[in-house]
């Protein structure tokens, strides 16, 4: 836990002798008086909060936060699968538009594409429908198109789609978010599809046949960049196939055979096998940290495939500004969890950071943790991975959690489902 210190309070001191009468007039004495009481009552004013605005919200809305636009998908009270999208400007709150979704569902995404907003409808009504995806202008909540498929942005601000039930193959659509239009696509055109993402989003799409047959293509073009049967010498399928920066990682069979291979070429880097089964490799900065399940953590050589520490501390970890952001192995359960920062190279414990749940950030946005506050409310922190530390910022006292953290936002949502909105504590 972070120590935040404690107020003590001994036996109070034998009070000063009275000092001597001031030979100044006495109008003198009193100015100076009034000054020095001034000074001491704006000192002791604590700075002020920063000022909140509510914005409405049920609780099971899905929302999306950006510099300029706070935006609610909310179910209808009467339908619960249909959904209304509200735009309110920040930083005043003030609602900008209103518009129903014209399709029915039960899970919901939203996000933004330049100056066009995605709602995904994940679990279409009737069933037998797939995933769809539908644009809405920015500006005015106006209804653009719909096309089937779930969106990633890609590097240059295009989109691209996925589509395809679970039992049958993935195809792609890289389409202009402003009307819909077809960049490049590719029909059924794999078993399951890996994606490399950049700051700026995907700029490489790899499709993966059960067979082993796999291509990797430019995510902006749809070109094909390579293409390679990476099935094992003694046959048998993948665990798990990944991108990881500028590698395609396959892993199989416990004891676990990691394999490397360079992204836009897929020619073999390395190979190692670990002492046991691999289900996930995390990319944890400098190093690679191959993972079982809830415990057993490696970090490995990402350029030459060396095993560089194992341990079997740490767990759901992250890099961050230059380290690891981990909580211990085992440590299931409802957040906030605690945290440990862990150096990449050699997976020792830097610090402990307490207990916290994680807000969303955004990429350049420092790192804000909540707790729940003993007395209600919560606690919102700034979490310094560098100085291992938590730097307690406020005590929001109606606050529930879910929270954001952007462009010096911080949004949580309150016990009614509502949110408030404020600048980021200092």
């Amino acid at each position: 836990m972070i120590d935040l210190g404690e107020l003590r309070h001994g036996p109070d001191p034998e009070p000063p002798p009275r000092p001597p009468r001031a030979n100044g007039r006495p109008v003198r004495g009193a100015l100076v008086l009034l000054l020095v009481l001034a000074t001491l009552g704006s000192a002791a004013v604590p700075p002020p909060r920063p000022a909140a605005v509510t914005l409405p919200a049920q609780l099971a809305a899905e929302t999306l936060l950006t510099a300029d636009l706070f935006v609610v998908l909310d179910p209808d009270p009467e339908q619960p699968t249909r959904r209304r999208m509200s735009a309110f400007r920040l930083p005043d709150g003030l609602l900008l538009w209103q518009t129903a979704v014209p399709v029915q569902g039960r899970s919901w995404g939203i996000m933004l594409a330049g100056d066009t907003l995605l709602v995904t409808v994940y679990e279409v009504l009737p069933p037998e429908q797939s995933v769809l995806s539908m644009a809405f202008d920015r500006e005015t909540g106006a209804y653009r198109w719909q096309q089937p498929g779930r969106p990633d942005t890609l590097a240059d601000g295009n989109v691209l789609l996925q589509s395809g039930a679970d039992d049958e193959p993935v195809s792609l659509r890289a389409v202009d978010p402003c009307c819909g239009t077809v960049r490049w696509q590719l029909t059924k055109a794999a078993d399951y599809v890996s994606l490399r993402f950049r700051a700026r989003g995907v700029d490489r799409v790899v499709l993966h046949r059960r067979s082993g047959f796999t291509e990797v293509h430019d995510a902006i073009t749809g070109t094909e960049l390579a293409h390679a049967d990476l099935r094992p010498p003694e046959g048998g399928s993948f665990l798990s196939v990944q991108v990881v920066n500028d590698l395609l990682l396959t892993s199989r069979g416990a004891p676990a055979t990691i394999t490397a291979y360079g992204l836009d070429r897929l020619d073999r880097r390395w190979s190692i096998t670990t002492t046991d089964r691999i289900d996930f490799i995390n990319d944890c900065g400098p190093v690679l940290c191959p993972q079982r399940h809830g415990a057993a953590l490696w970090g490995v050589d990402p350029a030459a495939g060396q095993v560089l520490w194992r341990s079997d501390r740490w767990a759901g970890l992250f890099a961050y500004d230059g380290r690891v952001v981990a909580t211990a192995a085992g440590a299931v359960g409802i957040p906030p969890q605690r945290l440990f920062v862990v150096d990449p190279m050699t997976g020792r414990e830097l610090a402990d950071l307490g207990r916290w749940e994680l807000a969303q950030v955004g990429p350049d946005d420092p790192l804000i943790g909540v707790r729940p506050h003993p007395d209600g409310g919560m606690v919102v922190a700034e979490l310094d991975v560098r100085a291992g530390r938590a730097r307690v910022l406020d005590v929001l006292p109606d606050v529930a959690g879910d929270c954001q953290a952007s462009v010096g936002l911080l949004l949580c949502q309150r016990t009614d489902g509502s949110y408030r909105l404020s600048r980021m504590p200092r």
